[in-house]
């Protein structure tokens, strides 16, 4: 899933270690979820979000899947 974790973690001027201290994993998982090779845990998302100081909505990029629709 494509996400903003990267540009919103920039502007925050925090890096991706501090990051990962901050919500308490791994600097390879932040890297990992910024590349949109991870999908995070609610809690996560939830923790990176209150981090970054925006809405868990806004961490990530939702595409509609035409299949899915009826």
């Amino acid at each position: 899933m494509k996400n903003h974790i990267r540009s919103l973690r920039k502007e925050a001027n925090i890096t991706q270690q501090e990051l990962a201290d901050i919500v308490s994993v791994s600097s390879r998982t932040i890297i990992s979820l910024e590349k949109g090779r991870y999908n995070p845990s609610v809690l996560l998302a939830y923790k990176i979000a209150r981090v970054l100081n925006v809405h868990i909505e806004d961490l990530f990029i939702f595409e509609e899947d035409d299949e899915n629709e009826h």
